[in-house]
């Protein structure tokens, strides 16, 4: 009798351990489906697709709040992350279409972390099932990495809406910039020298002295977000100087892009 009360305990004992195993494998596999599904979004980049950037960043988990170290790929449509740099097969993406890239800043409890957000956009998708618009939160080696991170997926989310101009090659910011209106220069060109003319000729240090470091990264970001700022008298003309300085420093032409620059600016200067 009383083997079988020990035997009746232990098959007790045994099935509780396994309940709370099944139950604990249950919510891993929840929470593993949980993370895939947000990034599990079609990740099949096309071979002939060129990468925009490549690097290793670290992504947080979205249940687990923990970092992982993947090594990313941007693209036009998506930001792919492969496990290392041998992997052929992504093992998730960010969708970019109508996202927003942002800066995050350094906290007091962690001032060496370099954050910055991937925000999905929601237009189109808000009514549909299964589709979370919550922020991908990642983390570069360095402020400058980040920076540059940052600059290129914002180039890939803009590009084919007229933004993104900063780093882009002539040929594609004229390709588009002609469907609305036949132009000689980039509309950024047009718009710096111009004011410069009528502003900045007898300003002395023009191109020497620096503009205001955070407005020249504004207007930046402005264009680079298909927008036309506006210059008017509050406009600093150095700032406008810095930011045409900027432009033509960060064309991918390399000494040709910076010798079109320079003579584009002198057509405009002596001609207009």
């Amino acid at each position: 009798m009383r083997s079988v009360t020990k035997m009746n305990n232990y098959i007790r004992g045994t099935s509780l351990f396994l309940v709370v195993c099944c139950v604990h494998a249950a919510r891993s596999k929840s929470m593993v489906l949980g993370e895939l599904s947000r990034v599990s979004r079609p990740c099949s980049p096309l071979d002939q697709e060129k990468a925009l950037k490549a690097g290793w960043l670290k992504r947080q988990r979205s249940i687990m709040k923990n970092w992982q170290l993947r090594w990313f790929v941007l693209r036009t449509e998506a930001l792919y992350f492969y496990k290392d740099q041998e992997e052929t097969k992504a093992q998730g993406c960010i969708p970019l279409q109508g996202s927003q890239v942002n800066e995050l800043p350094a906290t007091q409890d962690e001032p060496g972390r370099h954050l910055f957000e991937i925000v999905p956009g929601a237009s189109g998708e808000k009514e549909r099932p299964g589709i979370s618009h919550e922020s991908y939160l990642l983390m570069a080696n360095s402020q400058s990495d980040m920076e540059e991170w940052v600059r290129a997926i914002r180039r890939a989310i803009w590009a084919p809406l007229g933004g993104g101009i900063f780093g882009q090659h002539l040929e594609e910011t004229m390709l588009y910039e002609a469907q609305s209106a036949q132009r000689q220069v980039p509309v950024l060109v047009e718009q710096c020298v111009s004011f410069i003319r009528e502003n900045g000729l007898k300003e002395e240090g023009l191109f020497r002295a620096p503009g205001q470091t955070n407005h020249v990264r504004e207007l930046q970001d402005a264009f680079d977000r298909g927008e036309k700022p506006v210059f008017d008298s509050t406009t600093d003309v150095h700032t406008v100087a810095s930011l045409l300085k900027l432009y033509i420093r960060e064309l991918p032409e390399s000494w040709w892009g910076h010798c079109w620059g320079l003579t584009a600016l002198w057509t405009w200067t002596t001609h207009h």
